[in-house]
């Protein structure tokens, strides 16, 4: 009777060991695959970046076809250089080295200032010469090159316009993200956290349309799953959770912004990863660490 109760107690621990390794199987495979949802999300942002740098050299190349000004154009083509030369890095740079993303995505927004100074600057001299090409309307032979200097302009002012959509996306800047615990203060460790808190700046963009604007926080823990409460939005053709929704009165102007995540799941120590979007395109990110 004794080895009978043996033998069924060690059933049943062999049982009990099976279901635990069972689960064991399955929870690793669900965090696989949230961890490939998110480098999936990750080589989506590169490639958006991949095309802003090739976009921003082929304008280089455009505005430099439409001016004389030989010291003007050195500068231009230093700059188209300077973006090919960025492109090669990212490129070869892996989606998932965050670190280097981050860098190049920095690169990315100082390109995108200097590229709508450019603009800026060369829209400002073509107003220059139509002004002056007004001002000698009076004489009939000054009066048939100022109209054929106003068609060319509506040519070039259409080809700034499309220029001025690229170089008129926000941009998040001095982003960072901590986590409190229930007195408010910084968290260190993943068993005191009780709120997320998250910060950033939205650059001063005067070629950019003002009035409401939506921003979409997204948290990602570090096995790659969102923290969401269900809501989505638009992104490269597909929906993507996020975590926070923002809208925000825009006025052209810096302007610093600060959301909260109230913690209520469950969550494990590692590096978070925080992604900000406006307008379809991600604007800034940073990642936070937790013991």
């Amino acid at each position: 009777m004794t080895q009978k109760k043996i033998i069924i107690g060690a059933a049943v621990v062999l049982i009990a060991l099976v279901a635990v390794i069972v689960g064991l199987v399955l929870n690793m495979k669900a965090q696989q695959a949230e961890s490939d949802k998110m480098i999936e999300v990750l080589e989506m942002d590169k490639r958006e970046m991949e095309n802003e740098y090739e976009q921003f050299a082929m304008q280089y190349n455009e505005m430099m076809a439409q001016i004389n000004n030989d010291s003007l154009i050195n500068q231009l083509a230093l700059e188209q250089q300077k973006t090919e030369a960025l492109l090669e890095e990212l490129k070869q740079t892996k989606a998932n080295d965050a670190a280097e993303i981050m860098r190049l995505k920095k690169e990315l927004a100082t390109l995108r200032e200097v590229l709508r100074s450019y603009i800026l600057q060369i829209d400002s001299l073509n107003r220059e010469n139509e002004a002056l090409k007004q001002t000698n309307s009076n004489l009939e032979v000054q009066n048939r090159q100022a109209q054929a200097h106003i068609s060319n302009l509506s040519s070039q002012n259409e080809e700034l316009s499309d220029k001025v959509a690229i170089a008129s996306q926000l941009d998040a800047t001095g982003i960072w993200a901590q986590a409190n615990n229930k007195r408010g203060k910084a968290a260190k460790k993943v068993k005191d956290a009780r709120k997320f808190v998250i910060g950033f700046n939205i650059s001063r963009n005067v070629t950019t349309q003002t009035g409401i604007r939506t921003l979409y926080v997204r948290i990602a823990t570090p096995t790659g799953s969102v923290l969401t409460k269900g809501g989505t939005f638009q992104y490269e053709n597909r929906d993507l959770e996020y975590s926070i929704r923002k809208d925000i009165e825009y006025t052209g102007e810096e302007q610093s912004v600060t959301v909260y995540w109230d913690i209520e799941e469950a969550l494990s120590a590692g590096q978070y990863r925080v992604d900000i979007f406006a307008d379809g395109h991600n604007i800034g990110s940073t990642t936070f660490e937790l013991k």
